[in-house]
Protein backbone atom coordinates (compact mmCIF):
# COMPACT_ATOMS: atom_id res chain seq x y z
CA UNK A 1 0.00 0.00 0.00
CA UNK A 2 1.61 3.22 -1.15
CA UNK A 3 1.61 6.35 1.03
CA UNK A 4 -0.85 9.02 -0.09
CA UNK A 5 0.17 11.98 2.08
CA UNK A 6 3.48 13.79 2.76
CA UNK A 7 5.57 13.26 5.91
CA UNK A 8 4.06 16.19 7.84
CA UNK A 9 0.62 14.51 7.78
CA UNK A 10 1.74 11.96 10.39
CA UNK A 11 2.07 14.44 13.28
CA UNK A 12 -0.90 16.35 11.84
CA UNK A 13 -2.95 13.15 12.11
CA UNK A 14 -2.05 12.78 15.79
CA UNK A 15 -3.04 16.43 16.30
CA UNK A 16 -6.40 15.91 14.59
CA UNK A 17 -6.99 12.81 16.76
CA UNK A 18 -6.14 14.80 19.90
CA UNK A 19 -8.59 17.48 18.77
CA UNK A 20 -11.25 14.80 18.29
CA UNK A 21 -10.61 13.51 21.82
CA UNK A 22 -10.52 16.81 23.66
CA UNK A 23 -12.93 19.02 21.69
CA UNK A 24 -16.09 17.35 23.07
CA UNK A 25 -14.82 17.79 26.65
CA UNK A 26 -14.00 21.43 25.94
CA UNK A 27 -17.46 21.99 24.49
CA UNK A 28 -19.04 20.44 27.59
CA UNK A 29 -16.99 22.74 29.82
CA UNK A 30 -18.09 25.74 27.75
CA UNK A 31 -21.74 24.64 28.04
CA UNK A 32 -22.24 24.16 24.30
CA UNK A 33 -23.43 20.55 24.51
CA UNK A 34 -27.16 20.05 25.05
CA UNK A 35 -29.50 17.10 24.70
CA UNK A 36 -30.37 18.27 21.20
CA UNK A 37 -26.83 18.41 19.81
CA UNK A 38 -25.09 15.64 21.78
CA UNK A 39 -25.27 13.20 18.87
CA UNK A 40 -23.84 15.85 16.54
CA UNK A 41 -20.78 16.39 18.76
CA UNK A 42 -20.34 12.64 19.20
CA UNK A 43 -20.33 12.05 15.45
CA UNK A 44 -18.03 15.04 14.83
CA UNK A 45 -15.54 13.59 17.31
CA UNK A 46 -15.71 10.21 15.53
CA UNK A 47 -15.11 11.82 12.15
CA UNK A 48 -12.12 13.76 13.49
CA UNK A 49 -10.69 10.55 14.93
CA UNK A 50 -11.21 8.73 11.61
CA UNK A 51 -9.62 11.51 9.56
CA UNK A 52 -6.65 11.66 11.93
CA UNK A 53 -6.21 7.90 11.77
CA UNK A 54 -6.30 7.89 7.97
CA UNK A 55 -3.70 10.68 7.88
CA UNK A 56 -1.41 8.61 10.11
CA UNK A 57 -1.87 5.35 8.22
CA UNK A 58 -1.37 6.79 4.74
CA UNK A 59 1.39 9.33 5.52
CA UNK A 60 4.85 8.90 4.11
CA UNK A 61 7.46 7.98 6.73
CA UNK A 62 10.86 9.67 6.89
CA UNK A 63 12.65 6.48 5.87
CA UNK A 64 10.06 5.07 3.47
CA UNK A 65 11.10 1.84 1.75
CA UNK A 66 9.63 -1.40 0.44
CA UNK A 67 9.92 -2.71 3.99
CA UNK A 68 7.74 0.15 5.25
CA UNK A 69 5.18 -0.71 2.60
CA UNK A 70 5.21 -4.35 3.76
CA UNK A 71 4.77 -3.21 7.38
CA UNK A 72 1.82 -1.03 6.36
CA UNK A 73 0.23 -3.98 4.51
CA UNK A 74 0.82 -6.30 7.48
CA UNK A 75 -0.63 -3.74 9.87
CA UNK A 76 -3.77 -3.50 7.75
CA UNK A 77 -4.14 -7.29 7.68
CA UNK A 78 -3.53 -7.65 11.44
CA UNK A 79 -5.88 -4.77 12.25
CA UNK A 80 -8.62 -6.40 10.20
CA UNK A 81 -8.36 -9.68 12.13
CA UNK A 82 -8.04 -7.98 15.53
CA UNK A 83 -11.10 -5.85 14.79
CA UNK A 84 -13.17 -8.86 13.74
CA UNK A 85 -12.15 -10.68 16.93
CA UNK A 86 -12.93 -7.60 19.05
CA UNK A 87 -16.36 -7.09 17.44
CA UNK A 88 -17.19 -10.81 17.74
CA UNK A 89 -16.28 -10.83 21.45
CA UNK A 90 -18.27 -7.65 21.96
CA UNK A 91 -21.29 -9.23 20.28
CA UNK A 92 -20.95 -12.35 22.42
CA UNK A 93 -20.75 -10.23 25.56
CA UNK A 94 -23.91 -8.28 24.71
CA UNK A 95 -25.80 -11.45 23.80
CA UNK A 96 -24.66 -13.01 27.09
CA UNK A 97 -25.92 -9.94 28.97
CA UNK A 98 -29.23 -10.04 27.09
CA UNK A 99 -28.63 -6.58 25.59
CA UNK A 100 -29.99 -7.30 22.14
CA UNK A 101 -30.51 -3.63 21.25
CA UNK A 102 -26.84 -2.72 21.50
CA UNK A 103 -25.42 -1.76 18.13
CA UNK A 104 -21.77 -0.82 17.82
CA UNK A 105 -21.47 1.94 15.23
CA UNK A 106 -17.75 2.55 15.82
CA UNK A 107 -16.41 -0.54 14.03
CA UNK A 108 -14.59 1.44 11.31
CA UNK A 109 -13.02 3.69 13.94
CA UNK A 110 -11.97 0.62 15.95
CA UNK A 111 -10.44 -0.84 12.78
CA UNK A 112 -8.48 2.34 12.11
CA UNK A 113 -7.16 2.53 15.67
CA UNK A 114 -6.12 -1.13 15.54
CA UNK A 115 -4.41 -0.39 12.22
CA UNK A 116 -2.42 2.48 13.76
CA UNK A 117 -1.40 0.33 16.73
CA UNK A 118 -0.18 -2.45 14.40
CA UNK A 119 1.58 0.06 12.12
CA UNK A 120 3.38 1.81 14.98
CA UNK A 121 4.40 -1.55 16.46
CA UNK A 122 5.81 -2.69 13.12
CA UNK A 123 7.70 0.55 12.48
CA UNK A 124 9.17 0.63 15.99
CA UNK A 125 10.11 -3.05 15.78
CA UNK A 126 11.94 -2.37 12.51
CA UNK A 127 13.76 0.59 14.08
CA UNK A 128 14.86 -1.49 17.09
CA UNK A 129 15.96 -4.37 14.86
CA UNK A 130 18.08 -1.97 12.78
CA UNK A 131 19.71 -0.62 15.96
CA UNK A 132 20.73 -4.07 17.17
CA UNK A 133 21.99 -5.24 13.75
CA UNK A 134 24.68 -2.57 13.68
Amino acid sequence: MKPLFPVFCRPLGYGVMALGLFLPMLMVMLGRVTDHNLLFYKECAKILLMVGALLIIFALTRDESKETEAIRNGATRNAFFLTVIFLFLSMLYHVWQGDLLHVDTSSFLIYLVMNIVCLEYGLNKRRVDKMFRK
